[in-house]
């Protein structure tokens, strides 16, 4: 059978299959293909989060203290298509879209509402936030400053990865050079006032989710990562001091024995390129540490439950690959937002796995497996050479702009299509072992009347805020955008201010731009 990177997977693997010049090493040693860490599970279990946030930021608080109840250790926000794009719920642009794909978040007051009773010097935090995602970050700030939690103490990440926005997503804003420059300042920004927080969280999830091979997904993440330490060089920061906060985002695949060699030959790859490229000497700098998500592209709405199945097989090949946190999606969600049932459902499968399945107790199982190691040498040497196309371009944003990475993905998406409409490749329910009637299933629906609210709650804001003072600190952010200074102290005064998400990112429009792309035929 065929990997879904390409390459052969044989019947049958022996000691020749493996290369002799590529050592294994030990976990929590270079090149950490064994893991980031010499204990990995055998003292504590991997950061258990559950990405949620619909309708209001009210509910989507209701749903984390249920989360948080069942055993989640870490919370994840799912934000709605108006905040990642920067708009305000009230902006025309998006009507019928608010709170239909996660929370809808315009103000400070907003983000209160999101972490209501929750202590944030006690939970980790990830926020799936791109463009606006230093704007998001900082109000996350000003509530935890509410709440008396000084920024040395919040734990968490940002995604805050614009350049796979380009590849795969479409959620930017801005043209390439400034969204850089943005990243740099939240790394700086951080380093001072955030110390603990990952920066960014460098993804490939969704290059996956657009189909996207696992080596393409590894090389094109690599990528884009190399891109983002050469713009914080540039901008004067040295290597140390930024790259033990970079982290990374990946997916995993029903295919459990490529997912693992993956997440492996991912480890050694990003270790090799921080010690050799940039001279990067503290351990830390050359740790790849990642989330996973389970596939949401390969949930199926027919025979839903079968998901569930499909979800644990995903969740095994993360734990066995070694990653630092997990999302286990929930079955139902090819169908509509998950139900607090499935959700429970989602999380107590990795409950099973760090409790019940003796996964826990050894580091890193699969190593020294004839196939294992074979597939990770072969992932790697496919990423590898997948990233040295991209630099022949000069540079990850050069690749970009000629439409590279997006071209070689949908290659990779329409083979997968093909092998799945010829039935070389199965999907159980779709293409094999299908039924003729599927049962009823009552999906989460979101109240369209929260558009209402939401817009409401907006002109309350404004009617009783110093408009005076928010222009003020509105038009000091444009000037520090035209200059070189560091944006975001004066973003997080004029939030502070109950200036709005919005307003904020359309200070930052008229001063950088939008960015609209070249089509490539």
């Amino acid at each position: 059978m065929n990997a879904e990177s390409g390459f052969e997977i044989k019947p049958v693997y022996h000691s020749e299959d493996v290369p002799p010049d590529v050592p294994i090493g030990e976990p929590g040693e270079f090149p950490y293909t064994r893991g980031v860490y010499s204990t990995m599970y055998t003292k504590r279990p991997w950061t258990m989060r559950q990405y949620a946030g619909f309708g209001t930021a009210a509910e989507s608080n209701a749903r984390y203290h249920q989360l948080l109840a069942a055993g989640t250790m870490g919370l994840s926000v799912a934000f709605d298509l108006p905040t990642q794009m920067g708009y305000d719920s009230d902006d025309p642009i998006a009507h019928g879209e608010v709170g239909k794909v996660g929370v809808a978040i315009d103000s400070i007051d907003d983000m209160r509402r999101l972490f209501h009773d929750i202590p944030l010097d006690q939970v980790s935090t990830s926020m799936t936030i791109n463009a606006p995602g230093s704007v998001l970050l900082l109000l996350y700030q000003l509530v935890a400053e509410e709440q008396g939690v000084p920024g040395s103490a919040l734990q968490g990440t940002i995604q805050n990865d614009i350049l796979k926005e380009y590849i795969a997503r479409g959620t930017y804003i801005f043209p390439p050079k400034p969204s850089l420059r943005l990243v740099a300042d939240t790394f700086a920004y951080c380093r001072a006032e955030i110390p603990k927080w990952n920066t960014i969280s460098i993804s490939g999830y969704h290059m996956a989710e657009a189909g996207a091979s696992p080596a393409q997904e590894i090389a094109f993440t690599l990528a884009n990562g190399i891109e983002y330490v050469r713009a914080a060089l540039a901008a004067g920061l040295a290597v140390d001091d930024f790259a033990p906060r970079l982290s990374f985002f990946f997916v995993a695949r029903t295919t459990l024995l490529e997912e693992i060699a993956k997440f492996r030959a991912a480890r050694r790859m990003w270790a090799r390129i921080m010690r050799e490229e940039f001279g990067a000497t503290n351990p830390k700098s050359l740790m790849l540490r990642f989330h996973t998500q389970t596939a949401g592209v390969q949930l199926t709405a027919q025979q839903p439950e079968v998901n569930l199945v499909r979800v644990a097989i995903q969740a095994l090949g993360a734990v066995a690959g070694g990653t630092q946190s997990l999302h286990t999606n929930a079955y139902d969600e090819a169908i509509a937002l998950p139900t607090e049932k499935s959700a429970r459902l989602a999380l107590r499968t990795q409950q099973v796995l760090a409790y019940e399945s003796g996964l826990t107790g050894t580091v890193d199982p699969f190593a020294g497996s004839y196939a294992i190691e074979a597939l990770t040498d072969e992932v790697e040497r496919q990423a590898t050479a997948l990233i040295e196309r991209v630099f022949e371009y000069g540079s990850a944003v050069d690749a970009i702009e000629a439409g590279f990475q997006k071209q070689e993905i949908e290659t990779s998406a329409y083979r997968i299509a093909n092998e799945i409409d010829d039935g070389e490749r199965v999907v159980v329910g779709v293409n094999r072992f299908t039924v003729d009637e599927e049962e009823h299933y009552e999906p989460l629906r979101v109240d369209p009347a929260i558009e209402a609210a939401q817009r409401a709650r907006l002109a309350d804001l404004r009617a009783n805020r110093s408009a005076a003072a928010v222009e003020s600190a509105l038009a000091d952010l444009a000037k520090a955008a035209e200059g070189s200074a560091n944006v975001l102290p004066l973003m997080k005064e004029a939030l502070r201010l109950r200036a709005t998400v919005g307003e904020v990112c359309h200070t930052l429009r008229g001063v950088w731009g939008v960015y609209h792309p070249v089509e490539h035929f």
